[in-house]
C-alpha cells in the first residue's frame, strides 16, 4: 500500500519578499525583516488552508513553538537564511521542523563542529577531509530536529547524533529527551535545506513521505 502522507515546502528568495532600505539603522532593518517574513508566512498558510490567517490566530506550545488554534492537526515550521526562505507544512506529519543555510555562507567550520558535532559526526567529517556539504547536512539536521521537537537550540548539540551517512540524504535518529525523528536533506539553489518530522521505529523499515517543493 502506498505511503500517502506528504510534506509541502514553499521556497523563496528573501529579496523577493523583503525590501528594506540600507539607510535605516540595523535594529529597524531587523524588525522590518522579521515582520515581512511573518507576513509572507501567513500569506502562504492562508493559501494552503484556503482561509485568511491573521496574527491573532496563533498560539504557542510550552516550548514556544507556534501553532494555529483553529487547525491543531496542521503542522508547519519555517526558516530563513540571509538569501532564502522556506516553509514546511503537513496535515499528516507531526512536529515538523525545517532549517536552511546558504552554502556560500562564511562559516568557522572547525570551531562550530567542535562545539556542536557529536564525536561520531566530527570523526566522520574529518574522514571526509572536512567536506563542507557534509557539515551543512549535519548542522541543518540538528537545527531542524530541535525545531521539530520545539526545543530550538536549548540543549547541548553535541549530545544529538544525527547518524548522518555521507552518501545518503536522509535518515532517522533517536534521543532519550527528544524521541525519534526522521529527516531529509535537500540541496536546492545553492542552499542546504533539511526537513524533519516525528517518527517511530517500524518493522516495515524507513519510509519517506512525499515531499513537494514549490519554488517561487
Amino acid at each position: 500500500m502506498a505511503f500517502m502522507a506528504n510534506i509541502h515546502i514553499e521556497f523563496s528568495p528573501i529579496k523577493q519578499m523583503i525590501q528594506v532600505s540600507d539607510q535605516l539603522d540595523r535594529a529597524t532593518q531587523i524588525h522590518m525583516r522579521k515582520d515581512a517574513i511573518h507576513q509572507y508566512r501567513n500569506q502562504l498558510l492562508s493559501k494552503q488552508l484556503n482561509c485568511a490567517i491573521e496574527p491573532s490566530m496563533f498560539s504557542q506550545t510550552e516550548q514556544g513553538k507556534p501553532y494555529l488554534q483553529d487547525f491543531p492537526k496542521f503542522h508547519f515550521n519555517h526558516s530563513h537564511s540571509q538569501k532564502h526562505y522556506a516553509l514546511a507544512m503537513s496535515h499528516q506529519m507531526k512536529d515538523l521542523g525545517i532549517d536552511i543555510e546558504d552554502l556560500d555562507r562564511q562559516v568557522r567550520f572547525e570551531a562550530l563542529a567542535k562545539h556542536a558535532f557529536h564525536p561520531d559526526e566530527f570523526s566522520m567529517w574529518q574522514s571526509l577531509e572536512e567536506d563542507p556539504l557534509y557539515w551543512f547536512k549535519v548542522w541543518t539536521t540538528k537545527e531542524a530536529v530541535l525545531k521539530a521537537n520545539g526545543l530550538g537550540i536549548r540543549m547541548n548539540l553535541k549530545e544529538l547524533n544525527t547518524k548522518l551517512h555521507p552518501l545518503h540524504n536522509g535518515g532517522m535518529l533517536e534521543h532519550e529527551s527528544l524521541g525519534i525523528f526522521a529527516y531529509q536533506n535537500i540541496q536546492l539553489a545553492n542552499t542546504m535545506l533539511t526537513v524533519a518530522w516525528r517518527s517511530e521505529q517500524s518493522c516495515k523499515g524507513f519510509a519517506l513521505p512525499q515531499i513537494e517543493i514549490h519554488q517561487h
